[in-house]
């Protein structure tokens, strides 16, 4: 019988790797990452930088994140539209204090009258708003616990 394992004529030098790694990545770091990476390298005590960077790559947990561009686009129009909604909460301030300097208080109060319409429905409106918002948020925005995107 012939021993397969000795297929290869002995040439001297290494034996050949079972799987070799053929694959080659290459970056490039700045002065202050190549310290920070130096001293992670030098805490792990590896003494191979390819090792470690395999090791840290594949032995830790790498998050990615999605961004949503409409959900950006959505949150930025609801805040925009909450600042302009407390402009209108000082503007209403405003007008409610020259109301009652400039005018007689029967003609403020029936001017105030209209005003607290308007603002009723403004209010009503920020509701509606609101649950939107949070409807948006549930549905879109929250994973569920099992979820592991």
């Amino acid at each position: 019988m012939e021993d397969h394992s000795r297929n290869y004529r002995n040439r001297g030098g290494r034996k050949p790797k079972a799987n070799p790694s053929t694959h080659r990545y290459v970056f490039r770091l700045n002065d202050e990452e190549n310290a920070q990476f130096l001293t992670l390298f030098e805490a792990s005590g590896l003494h191979n930088k390819a090792r470690f960077i395999v090791n840290t790559l594949f032995s830790k947990e790498i998050k990615t994140v999605k961004i949503d561009k409409g959900s950006v686009d959505f949150h930025m129009r609801l805040t925009s539209f909450y600042s302009q909604f407390r402009a209108v909460g000082v503007n209403y301030n405003q007008v409610v204090k020259l109301l009652y300097m400039h005018f007689t208080e029967k003609k403020a109060a029936a001017f105030l009258y209209k005003l607290e319409k308007q603002t009723a429905e403004l209010a009503v409106l920020c509701r509606k708003i609101i649950e939107l918002a949070n409807d948006f948020n549930n549905t879109h925005l929250k994973k569920s616990k099992g979820d592991d995107c």
